[in-house]
C-alpha cells in the first residue's frame, strides 16, 4: 500500500502539502489539492485518519445535538450540516438527547469528554449553565440552531416574522375569520416557538381590528395525525374559519386531508399556510413560509469550520435572524363570497 511519503515524491511536493490537500483543512491552492487527490487515487493512498488525529490533536469528527431524529425538521439541519462538514474532511456523530436525563448526563459527561469531536452543533437544545461550561472547559466550539443559549453562538428564523408574512398573506387576499392550528405549549417547546407563534397570531388579529373568536386555536405536536385531528375540530365548529394558518406544514398536511374529507373544497372554501417548507408542500400544492431547515444546518457547519480551521476567511453576521420567505401555491386563495 501507498504510504503518504510515495504520494508527495510523486506529486512533487511535501508531505504536509499531502496531509492538507486530502483533509481538506489548511492553505493550499486547488490546483495543487486537485492535483495531490489525483496521484494519490493513482497510488491506492488512503489517509489514516487515526494517524491524522495523533498528529494534530483533532479527531476530524463533530457532534450533533438533538432532542429528535425523527422528525423533518431536525433530519433537515443534521443532513445540510452534515453536507457541509463532509466537503471538509469531517465525520458527524449524533448525540439523540431526546431520551432520559441520565441518559443525557452520560452522554455529555463520557463520550464528549473521550475527545471524539472537535466541536457541537446544538439543534433545539436548551444547554444549562453547567454543560456548556463542561463544553467550554474541553475547549470544544459550539453553536446553536434554534433559540437562544447564553453564552453560545446561536443562529434561528424571527418566529414573530415568520407568523406576520403567513398573516399579511391571509389577510391581503381578504380573509377575517382566520384560524390557528398551533404547537402545544410544554416542557418540550423551551424556546417558546409554540407560545410565540400563538401569540403573535393573536396579535395581528387585534391590530387588524378582527377579534379571536372562541374555538378558533386548536393545538398539536407538530405532526400530520395532531394536525388532522386538531383541523377537525376547527372545520366542525360552528363558526368555520375561511383560513387556516399552521404552525408546521406537516400540520398544514394534516389539515389538507381533514378537509378534503370533509367535502371543503381548497382553496375556495378554505385556505391553509404552513410554515417550514417541507419537501412535500409542493406535492400538497401548501403555500408555505419556508425557513430552509438545510441552508440552517450549512449555515451553523460553517460557522463552526470558521472556528477550527483559522485559514478560512468567510464571514457571518449571526446577530440577526436567518430569511424566510413566503412560497405561494394552491393552497391560498380568496375567500369565496
Amino acid at each position: 500500500m501507498a504510504s503518504i511519503d510515495d504520494v508527495a515524491r510523486a506529486a512533487g511536493v511535501s508531505t504536509a502539502t499531502v496531509s492538507r490537500s486530502m483533509s481538506g483543512r489548511g492553505a493550499v491552492s486547488e490546483a495543487t489539492r486537485l492535483k495531490v487527490q489525483k496521484v494519490a487515487a493513482e497510488l491506492g493512498y488512503v489517509a489514516s485518519a487515526t494517524a491524522a488525529s495523533l498528529a494534530s490533536g483533532r479527531s476530524s469528527n463533530i457532534g450533533i445535538l438533538t432532542p429528535y431524529i425523527d422528525r423533518w425538521f431536525f433530519t433537515e439541519v443534521i443532513r445540510g450540516a452534515q453536507e457541509e462538514l463532509s466537503r471538509h474532511g469531517y465525520d458527524v456523530t449524533l448525540y439523540n438527547l431526546g431520551g432520559v436525563p441520565a441518559q443525557r448526563s452520560r452522554m455529555l459527561d463520557d463520550f464528549i469528554h473521550r475527545g471524539r469531536v472537535d466541536a457541537f452543533i446544538a439543534i433545539d437544545v436548551p444547554l444549562d449553565s453547567a454543560e456548556i461550561g463542561r463544553l467550554h472547559d474541553i475547549n470544544r466550539p459550539i453553536i446553536g440552531v434554534g433559540g437562544a443559549i447564553a453564552g453560545v453562538r446561536t443562529i434561528s428564523i424571527d418566529d414573530t416574522e415568520v407568523v406576520r408574512i403567513a398573516m399579511r398573506h391571509l389577510l391581503e387576499l381578504g380573509h377575517s375569520r382566520i384560524a390557528l392550528l398551533g404547537g402545544r405549549d410544554d416542557d418540550v417547546d423551551v424556546f417558546k416557538v409554540a407560545s410565540t407563534r400563538r401569540k403573535t397570531f393573536e396579535s395581528v388579529l387585534r391590530q387588524a381590528g378582527i377579534p379571536v373568536l372562541p374555538g378558533s386555536m386548536q393545538f398539536g405536536d407538530f405532526t400530520i395525525p395532531s394536525g388532522y385531528t386538531a383541523a377537525k375540530k376547527l372545520l366542525t365548529h360552528a363558526n368555520r374559519p375561511t383560513a387556516i394558518l399552521a404552525a408546521s406544514d406537516e400540520m398544514a398536511f394534516g389539515a389538507i386531508i381533514a378537509a378534503r374529507e370533509l367535502g371543503i373544497t381548497i382553496p375556495s372554501e378554505l385556505s391553509i399556510v404552513g410554515i417550514d417548507g417541507h419537501d412535500l408542500g409542493e406535492f400538497f400544492g401548501l403555500t408555505t413560509v419556508d425557513q430552509n431547515p438545510l441552508q440552517q444546518g450549512r449555515t451553523a457547519a460553517t460557522i463552526l469550520l470558521d472556528e477550527i480551521l483559522p485559514h478560512r476567511t468567510e464571514t457571518i453576521d449571526i446577530n440577526t435572524a436567518l430569511p424566510v420567505r413566503l412560497v405561494k401555491r394552491s393552497s391560498t386563495a380568496k375567500p369565496r363570497a
